[in-house]
């Protein structure tokens, strides 16, 4: 399937700024035409409608383009109206001033607002109102009610403008990520179907004929059956996304941990983490389990259970082993081994979480760790 031409979601909105801003021009032209013998300096009038016609002949074969629609342009658009809507105290005779006659730019000047919108979203597009309102106001020369009035509904038109844009951006990429993680989904599928055929098949075997064997096979077996777990567990999960704002699935990670002796628990949907704070958590988890491994005897069994609680993730990793003496890590602390302060306690407070370990001889040990989402920041 051939790429799209378009990339910017907000084009649609570019077209209606190009449009409205023929089309308020056109207006703004024809108001000179009917009311010529009114103006002061009919001249300055045809100067000004000539700057912006000339101006929206640039700003529309830019904003035709995707490339054209820079931040300076969109700026210097909005500065450049405001700057021919101050020249109507020079253009509009008293009598026009006295029968509130419109500005030089008429509703030409919304544009500049509207285009502001479209590229820099809601909070751009108020702002980018609040300056033509205010240009409107000195231009007037009093900011009386209908002044407020008409700068009200500039910022309103750039507020829902800024929205629609940002709403198009954010599905765009949302429909973006869903196409593409449905694409390695697939290809994990058929990847899982091929291994299951060929590495599955031959790891369980081994493992069988292993554990009838007994001896050196049996341990073999269960090295067999581990590998036979972890890839089973890679194949099946869900693919892991570093998204574009440097983000990973934590219980993507977690879940290739899982083997004949250690069993993993985790939400149905992903838990997206920053990529960094992901990587912290998985190497904590490792460093238990291998404590678990080292210290809680040859027939332990281990379980790491992942709860996505909304603003912050737990990580519980309890094994069913020995346990852990009281004064043990005081003691190990004092003889200068600091492997699980350093190794856990200590990442955790580095990242701003906590740390908690629940042991006793003979009731197995349980480490809690707990972070924000954001990092503690």
């Amino acid at each position: 399937m051939s790429a799209p031409l378009v990339r910017d979601p907000a084009t649609p909105l570019w077209r209606g700024v190009v449009v409205l801003r023929v089309m308020t021009w056109a207006f703004a032209a024809g108001v000179v035409i009917v009311h010529r013998a009114d103006f002061n300096r009919l001249w300055l009038a045809w100067t000004v409608i000539s700057a912006m016609g000339a101006w929206t002949v640039l700003s529309s074969l830019a904003y035709v383009r995707e490339n054209g629609r820079s931040r300076r342009l969109v700026v210097l658009d909005v500065a450049l109206t405001t700057v021919l809507m101050l020249t109507s105290p020079w253009v509009l005779s008293e009598a026009q001033y006295a029968h509130t006659a419109p500005l030089i730019t008429t509703v030409w000047a919304a544009v500049g607002p509207l285009a502001a919108a479209t590229r820099f979203g809601a909070r751009g597009g108020v702002v980018a109102g609040l300056v033509v309102a205010v240009g409107t106001g000195l231009a007037r020369e009093n900011f009386d009610l209908d002044v407020f009035r008409d700068g009200l509904l500039l910022c309103a038109s750039s507020l829902l403008v800024g929205m629609a844009a940002t709403l198009a951006r954010s599905s765009a990429e949302a429909l973006a990520r869903a196409l593409r993680t449905e694409a390695a989904t697939a290809e994990r599928e058929r990847l899982a179907r091929s291994i299951h055929d060929s590495v599955l098949q031959v790891l369980a075997h081994v493992r069988r004929r292993g554990l009838e064997a007994g001896g050196e096979a049996a341990e073999l077996a269960k090295l067999a059956g581990e590998q036979e777990i972890a890839l089973r567990a890679l194949v099946s999960s869900e693919p892991g996304r570093a998204g574009d704002g440097g983000t990973a699935d934590l219980r993507s990670a977690l879940q290739l941990l899982a083997t004949t002796s250690v069993q993993v628990s985790a939400p149905a949907g992903a838990v997206d983490l920053p990529a960094h704070l992901s990587a912290e958590l998985v190497a904590v988890t490792r460093e238990a389990l291998s404590n678990v491994e080292k210290h809680a005897g040859p027939a332990a069994r281990a379980w790491v259970l992942l709860e996505d609680l909304g603003d912050e993730v737990v990580v519980s990793i309890r094994d069913d082993g020995s346990g852990i003496e009281p004064d043990r890590l005081a003691r190990a602390a004092a003889e200068g081994r600091l492997g699980v302060a350093k190794s856990i306690r200590r990442r955790m407070a580095d990242l701003g979480g906590t740390a908690l370990l629940d042991s006793a001889p003979g009731r197995g040990t349980e480490w809690e760790v707990r972070v924000r989402k954001d990092g503690g920041r």
